[in-house]
């Protein structure tokens, strides 16, 4: 699916731990089922993923490479890519719409971690089986969280194995606006984007066979994440840096820390957690927040002057903006208690060879 027509840090990396289960949602390594027929790569290709000629890109799907346009004037081309793999980033019968959500809307935040407009993605699937049900419902839910950012499908590939779903996304940002992880000052504020945990407490649920209802807001957090697009692009002139946040917050602000060599000190008590996480004790609390992964918020840098205006902007996007901490001029996180009073805690952000 090229140019030529041949597609939990993370809370949910952590769901290959689990048992592993199957049922209709999966794609069948097995033959068609009764009534259907099996079908090839390139019908495959057509039926769910050729959306006919290229909108946006100067040539898309259907020859040997896609051809982008340069991007708008005083911009740079952002680029970013994100595996999911079944059975690692996502249970096996997780819904095939929620996959398909998921797996764009993961590439998308990283283009609003550093500011830039969604244009254009590539897409290579890895299918145990071509079953057109669950395909059908990839390519819905694929699709419309494209079509929401206006990001087109310009090629990819696919193959017959492991299910395994990696996309490369394009997008454009002026190259002094980006907000790049290496731009921290010491004295910046620390902020966060929405609320933490629900994601994390999903995956906790299933693993503890307490599966929540699929209109669970949790559980809606940790399968369908909502890319903070409009935000990132709104920081562009507000925030020095920002990262989003997959592998848990205090993982995530490490790399901050590490490129811009700061230190920080995190309020605990400023930090805004999903409501499913306010009667736990606080070290579960903690571990969900601060190490669970799979919010997709954006954790940014900002100088003290911008509150005003970043409080404004959380008004207007409808979008809780919270100031957790600040950073400084040491080289380590330190977590503190609503009076300053250090808080000992041990857990990181998920690694995936760890």
């Amino acid at each position: 699916m090229s140019g030529t027509a041949r597609p939990e840090g993370d809370a949910s990396r952590k769901a290959g731990d689990a048992a592993r289960q199957t049922n209709d949602r999966a794609p069948r390594a097995s033959g068609a089922r009764a009534g259907e027929h099996a079908i090839g790569e390139f019908e495959l290709i057509r039926r769910f993923f050729d959306r006919g000629p290229a909108r946006r890109a100067l040539l898309g799907m259907g020859d040997d490479c896609a051809l982008l346009g340069p991007p708008a004037a005083g911009s740079s081309l952002a680029i970013s890519t994100d595996m999911m793999v079944g059975g690692r980033h996502a249970f096996d019968d997780v819904d095939p719409s929620a996959l398909g959500h998921k797996a764009l809307a993961v590439n998308l935040s990283d283009l609003a971690a550093m500011g830039a407009r969604p244009l254009a993605f590539t897409l290579a699937l890895s299918l145990p089986q071509a079953d057109e049900r669950w395909l059908g419902s990839f390519h819905d839910g694929l699709f419309a969280l494209a079509d929401r950012f206006d990001c087109e499908l310009v090629g990819g590939d696919t193959t017959r194995g492991p299910l395994n779903v990696c996309i490369t996304v394009f997008g454009e940002v002026p190259p002094e606006a980006a907000l790049r992880r290496d731009r921290v000052e010491p004295g910046d504020d620390l902020w966060v984007s929405g609320e933490l945990g629900a994601a994390a407490h999903a995956v906790a649920e299933r693993k503890a066979q307490r599966v929540l209802a699929e209109d669970h807001p949790a559980r809606r957090r940790l399968e369908r994440p909502e890319p903070r697009v409009a935000l990132g692009l709104a920081l562009r002139h507000l925030a020095r840096a920002a990262i989003d946040l997959s592998d848990g917050l205090a993982g995530d602000l490490g790399h901050l820390l590490e490129r811009s060599r700061v230190g920080a000190q995190l309020d605990w008590s400023s930090v805004p957690l999903a409501p499913e996480l306010v009667e736990l004790p606080q070290e579960r609390q903690m571990a969900l927040a601060l190490s669970g992964g799979d919010d997709y918020e954006l954790l940014f840098a900002a100088a003290p002057e911008n509150r005003v205006a970043i409080d404004a902007l959380a008004a207007r996007l409808g979008l809780p903006l919270t100031r957790i901490g600040c950073f400084d001029a040491g080289e380590t996180l330190h977590v503190v208690d609503a009076r300053g009073r250090p808080i000992a805690w041990r857990s990181r952000g998920f690694d995936h060879f760890a």
